[in-house]
């Protein structure tokens, strides 16, 4: 199975450090948590945390489990309340926003 972005192409994201790495501190890859961004509606002068490696269970935003992968959140703060694209697949050029790159998984 080949890569693209970082990130297996085909089946799901896998992480690819070994325990021992990891036990090293080694940063561990991101997870795709969906294949397609998450439309938030935000609020101006909001800051928000958007979680960069994949493992949260409140997605897109940061719940802490990242502890131990190396990665951390990314914060965004509103400029105004509207609709914005929060990325889904951690691929990202414009972190934390959607820059189209889940098309290539």
């Amino acid at each position: 199975m080949g890569e693209v972005g970082g990130f297996p192409a085909i089946g799901g994201a896998r992480d690819t450090n070994t325990a021992s790495q990891q036990k090293e501190g080694f940063m561990t890859a991101p997870i795709p948590a969906q294949k397609a961004p998450f439309k938030v509606s935000v609020e101006a002068g909001k800051k928000y945390f958007w979680c960069a490696c994949g493992r949260s269970k409140k997605q897109p935003f940061c719940d802490g489990s990242h502890s131990g992968t190396g990665l951390s959140p990314v914060a965004y703060e509103a400029s105004a309340t509207k609709d914005v694209f929060f990325c889904g697949c951690k691929a990202t050029g414009r972190q934390p926003l959607c820059d189209g790159s889940h098309a290539k998984l």
